[in-house]
């Protein structure tokens, strides 16, 4: 899977590239690639934005910047394109699950005051918040993306784990424990040293649903 991220700041992904997305990049299953806006900026000074018609506080992203830095992605036809907006729909399991099946992703992040509607209009397919609060920009909300998007591509991790894991079934993810099996006077439920895999089974299935009745009881009402 091939995402091309367009941001005026592309230092800011170099994190993603570790750990699991950073594998998965070495084994070939996804590609990040990275344009900067700025650097379409016809202007001596490499400015990319202006003051609102109509007036107002802040400054907005020019069209013309942010389409030709569009425009240089080669095989932009295929892909779907996705602005980063506190104004889309809010990420959630389903819509990871649905990015998951596209073989290109764009990624538009916006900066300041957002970016002039006009070219929005033109090349944005789709506009997704990672939440109701306001960030600086659309980077963070961009790598939140590629990280759950990711996961679900097929090789870059265990099947079996996607599974199991919260929100995959509608609710939250049973406690896990490891080695040793008493810490501070603690120990691990007796159930899941015995060996007995259908107990296991139904222990982690209810504490899945108590969990998700504590901590997130709206996921029980969907």
């Amino acid at each position: 899977m091939k995402f091309d991220v367009l941001t005026l700041f592309p230092e800011m992904f170099e994190p993603i590239k570790q750990s699991i997305i950073g594998k998965a990049i070495q084994k070939d299953l996804i590609e990040i690639q990275l344009t900067n806006i700025r650097e379409f900026s016809k202007d001596k000074h490499k400015k990319v934005d202006d003051t609102p018609y109509g007036g107002g506080a802040g400054m907005v992203m020019m069209p013309e910047v942010v389409y030709d830095a569009y425009e240089s992605i080669s095989d932009r036809e295929s892909a779907k394109v996705i602005y980063l907006s506190p104004q889309g729909k809010v990420l959630n399991q389903d819509k990871v699950v649905e990015l998951s099946k596209e073989s290109h992703l764009i990624l538009l992040c916006g900066h300041y005051e957002g970016i002039d509607q006009r070219v929005l209009d033109e090349i944005v397919d789709e506009e997704i918040s990672v939440g109701d609060y306001i960030l600086t920009g659309g980077e963070l909300p961009a790598m939140i993306l590629i990280d759950s998007v990711s996961r679900y591509v097929q090789g870059v991790i265990k099947e079996e784990s996607i599974k199991e894991e919260s929100f995959s079934q509608k609710l939250l993810e049973y406690p896990q424990y490891t080695r040793p099996e008493i810490f501070h006077e603690k120990r691990v439920p007796e159930v899941l040293l015995s060996g007995h895999h259908e107990n296991i089974k139904k222990w982690r299935e209810e504490k899945s649903i108590e969990i998700t009745k504590q901590k997130r009881p709206d996921l029980l009402k969907k």
